[in-house]
């Protein structure tokens, strides 16, 4: 995410902490400053704001990932442990079965994914699928919701990923899979 962008979205979603915690971002970020939050390991942030602000673990992870890629420390998508996850979503004009099938299906999913091997993990019928990738230790995960009778989104994350230039191709790859998804899809609806 460029900088702009970050910056827009943190300035949108600014209303939701202070709604869900009493402070905005620049408080609870002058706080941490205080404290001295760059060095210290996760726990110790997350068991600080929890114990000391009472905030949800939830809240806590949020707040501390949002400061330190807003301070530099982590690059968005980084996850606690190093590894990258990306994300992408869709919107496709037909029904949630029949996205869902596109997906979980292999002989569906080589349309739009062709020489891709992904092994079934868990999948929630019509909700949610998880894959392992290849044999990278990667795993994909996949949501799906309907947005009407002939209508339906996924989302798709790719997690476990080794490094930044990894996780930008994968992006790019799965952003431009997933134009061929619904390509394929809407060209022959039911």
């Amino acid at each position: 995410m460029i900088a702009a962008e970050r910056d827009r979205t943190h300035e949108q979603s600014g209303t939701g902490i202070r709604r869900a915690t009493g402070r905005d971002y620049d408080e609870w970020f002058a706080l941490l400053d205080r404290w001295g939050v760059p060095g210290r390991p996760y726990r110790a942030i997350a068991d600080w704001l929890e114990g000391e602000y009472d905030l949800s673990s939830w809240w806590a992870q949020k707040l501390i990932v949002e400061y330190e890629q807003a301070r530099g420390l982590r690059p968005p998508g980084v996850r606690p442990g190093g590894t990258f996850t990306v994300g992408t979503s869709k919107t496709v004009k037909v029904s949630v079965e029949r996205l869902y099938d596109a997906v979980v299906d292999p002989e569906e999913r080589e349309r739009w994914l062709p020489g891709i091997v992904m092994r079934d993990r868990t999948s929630r019928p019509l909700r949610s699928a998880r894959f392992d990738w290849s044999d990278d230790g990667t795993r994909v995960s996949v949501t799906f919701e309907a947005k009407g009778d002939a209508k339906s989104q996924l989302a798709l994350e790719h997690e476990r990923l080794p490094d930044l230039e990894t996780a930008q191709q994968t992006k790019a790859f799965w952003r431009e899979r997933l134009t061929a998804l619904k390509a394929e899809l809407e060209k022959h609806r039911e």
